[in-house]
């Protein structure tokens, strides 16, 4: 289990004040659950997301995995307990091919055979890329399903996603939505957070939390928070966009 415990984020402006951007949220995150965190542009919702994973240290307040306090861990050590982590904008790993980049996630000599199914879960022709360097020539949709595919292959007790829909295509979106409930499915005390605005990633969450000006809106049950955002006009525009549409 994730908990939160009043963690804060502050970074410095001019005039030496400091901006808030995670307000004292609190919040748990049951194993076996996928929660979706949306909101607003500009809500906190991917700084949040960070200081789960170590990227950003808080300001204040303590995060707890599995009853460990690992606020002062580093993005390493935390990888370690068993949290990864899916980037917005997957970064590049010039000179490394995707075979090699599956094999270090999943900490293993994973068989070019397992390493096909993770690429075709995420709806890449695996001999097509399975030798392929992790450069320029991929656009960002490619790198952002081998980053997927990188997390599957790690297996972890809890993965975290930030707007996975970012420049893809409609048909890998739709095959995400499978992707993620098949590790649902499969793993059944894996927990995933996904940030996202769209409502079909909403649609398949067990519970949804609404950030918005850095703190925690509301948060509840798909069944209870997913209609007052379709139904509300102020928050419409974050929940029924559609995905990127980028060809790979």
């Amino acid at each position: 289990m994730l908990e939160l415990k009043n963690v804060s984020f502050a970074v410095p402006e001019e005039k030496g004040k400091d901006k808030e951007i995670v307000k004292d949220v609190s919040l748990k995150i049951e194993d076996g659950k996928l929660v979706v965190i949306t909101g607003p542009n500009g809500g906190g919702k991917s700084t949040l997301a960070k200081l789960i994973m170590g990227i950003e240290k808080p300001t204040s307040g303590k995060i707890l995995f599995n009853g460990e306090d690992i606020t002062d861990l580093s993005v390493t050590d935390r990888a370690k307990k068993g949290i990864s982590f899916a980037f917005q904008q997957p970064v590049k790993f010039k000179g490394l091919k995707v075979l090699d980049l599956l094999r270090i996630a999943s900490g293993k000599k994973l068989a070019v055979g397992d390493a096909c199914k993770y690429l075709s879960a995420v709806g890449l022709c695996a001999r097509d890329y399975i030798d392929r360097e992790l450069n320029s020539s991929l656009s960002g949709g490619e790198l952002k399903r081998i980053e997927i595919a990188q997390i599957l292959s790690r297996a972890t007790s809890l993965s975290i996603f930030d707007e996975p829909e970012a420049g893809i295509d409609l048909w890998s979106f739709n095959n995400l939505i499978k992707v993620f409930e098949g590790m649902r499915r499969d793993v059944q005390d894996r927990s995933i957070i996904i940030i996202s605005h769209q409502e079909r990633i909403l649609n398949i969450a067990d519970e949804i939390v609404v950030i918005g000006g850095g703190k925690v809106d509301r948060k509840g049950s798909k069944e209870e928070i997913l209609p007052t955002l379709l139904g509300s006009a102020s928050v419409l525009n974050f929940c029924t966009g559609t995905a990127g549409e980028e060809e790979v």
